[in-house]
């Protein structure tokens, strides 16, 4: 065998092996032959005519992603930067339309989003903006759907991932919060503060008026007491006036008794000899006695002054006229 029939045939085996190609799981191959477009290829084992057809290129069909990065300003002259993912894919039955009509899908995918935002949020103030992405998510996904379809892409969804102002403008942000939250802070302390000082007024109010109603309770019961005490010592000779000195020692003596039995008590009690308890019986009933001789006397001096009455018929004049006014 010769070595041109072996060159032969290593070159026969290449040539076919070369026209049988694979195409992987969602993906699509164009074929052109002669530099002319033959067909689409699906995934599987393909075959194409060597040296006449040829791969002109690869179509993925999967989900992809594009991140753009976009730089404009709000209605309130605040410029910021945002980013928006754009999910797309390439439509299995427009493969042609995405292979040949469209040279660059990315940059002309990162023009559209420009326009879209760059339309959109000047209309916005910052505070808007971050409250209605949403709505502008959706803006640029029904733009690009309408420019993208004819070349053969479906935009599967659009996302405003992040919105960066200027950081001078976060600072500023960071401290009207700061403020806000401070405010509202101090409101809640103020009424907690409030709530607390009626509570505690009330609180008193209603301790001083148990308190008042007890001091009530106790001296009305002392009067009570005392009423009982005095009935008592009249029934055994003593009179009223010796039993309320009685009464009022025996109080003293129960003061003394309390004072010296607080060890903390920095109260002195004057005059505090041991004959004060006797000295004050004999002042008292001194006075009782007093008192009652000067009413007696009072009394006495009252029916002196008194004047005797005067009869109507004062003199004979007044029996001389009656006769004449009868008749």
């Amino acid at each position: 065998m010769s070595t041109a029939f072996i060159i032969f045939l290593v070159l026969a085996f290449f040539i076919f092996m070369s026209s049988f190609f694979t195409v992987k799981q969602q993906s699509s191959v164009i074929i052109e032959r002669f530099g002319k477009f033959q067909s689409v290829r699906n995934s599987g084992l393909q075959l194409k005519i060597p040296l006449v057809d040829r791969l002109a290129g690869r179509v993925n069909l999967k989900i992809q992603q594009l991140d753009v990065i976009i730089e404009t300003k709000t209605r309130d002259n605040v410029f910021i930067k945002m980013k928006v993912s754009v999910q797309f894919k390439v439509i299995q039955e427009k493969v042609y339309e995405a292979f040949y009509k469209l040279e660059y899908p990315h940059d002309q995918i990162t023009s559209y989003v420009f326009d879209v935002v760059r339309a959109e949020v000047p209309k916005l103030k910052l505070d808007d903006v971050f409250e209605r992405k949403d709505d502008i998510a959706v803006a640029v996904k029904r733009e690009l759907n309408e420019a993208m379809s004819a070349y053969g892409y479906d935009i599967i969804n659009t996302l405003v991932t992040d919105i960066d102002p200027d950081i001078q403008v976060k600072n500023a942000m960071n401290r009207i919060n700061a403020a806000d939250r401070e405010k509202t802070a101090a409101e809640f302390e103020a009424e907690s503060s409030r709530i607390r000082i009626v509570a505690k007024a009330k609180a008193e109010a209603e301790s001083k008026r148990l308190q008042g109603q007890g001091i009530a309770d106790q001296r009305r019961e002392i009067a009570r007491g005392l009423v009982e005490s005095v009935e008592v010592l009249n029934q055994v000779g003593i009179n009223s006036q010796e039993a309320s000195a009685l009464i009022v020692v025996t109080q003293h003596y129960d003061t003394l008794q309390s004072i010296g039995s607080d060890t903390n008590s920095n109260l002195i009690l004057l005059p505090n000899s041991p004959q004060a308890g006797s000295d004050m019986l004999n002042n008292m009933v001194a006075s009782f006695t007093a008192s009652n001789q000067v009413g007696e006397m009072m009394k006495k001096g009252n029916k002196k002054i008194e004047k005797p009455k005067q009869t109507p018929r004062q003199s004979g004049y007044e029996d001389d006229v009656q006769p004449d006014v009868q008749q």
